[in-house]
């Protein structure tokens, strides 16, 4: 993973094939903690409104198939900056300081302002090469 600061690895498994690159279409979950270990129940909040074939629930935990192309900021920063270089099937986990993800603005009700979140990542697909 490349070193950009503000971003932490904590825990890595590798996954299968090449590495996602900038401007690739991978298709991700994630897990938002915040620093101190509280769940963000951002995922099951997001699964009451999005389609059914977006929603997997895996253990009793709930995740989103979300889908973004890396390097087009369709992400926070410090998601975008830990997918890439990771292999389909790999997992990562890091500390996120709060100016590579919500900032001052945090995110209504769910994080508060200028939190430094622990983010899990696994990368199910990457779509286009």
């Amino acid at each position: 993973m490349n070193r950009v600061s503000g971003l932490k690895l904590l825990d890595e498994r590798e996954g299968a094939g090449t590495s996602a690159k900038k401007g690739e279409r991978v298709v991700y979950n994630t897990r938002l903690l915040l620093n101190q270990g509280d769940v963000v129940p951002l995922n099951d909040l997001q699964a009451k409104q999005l389609p059914k074939e977006m929603v997997r629930v895996e253990a009793g935990v709930t995740f989103i198939d979300h889908t973004i192309v890396l390097g087009r900021r369709q992400a926070i920063a410090g998601v975008e900056h830990a997918l890439m270089g990771m292999k389909v099937g790999g997992y990562r986990k890091v500390r996120v300081s709060p100016h590579l993800a919500y900032r001052e603005n945090g995110l209504a009700d769910l994080v508060p302002s200028d939190a430094v979140l622990i983010v899990e990542l696994r990368l199910r697909d990457i779509v286009e090469r």
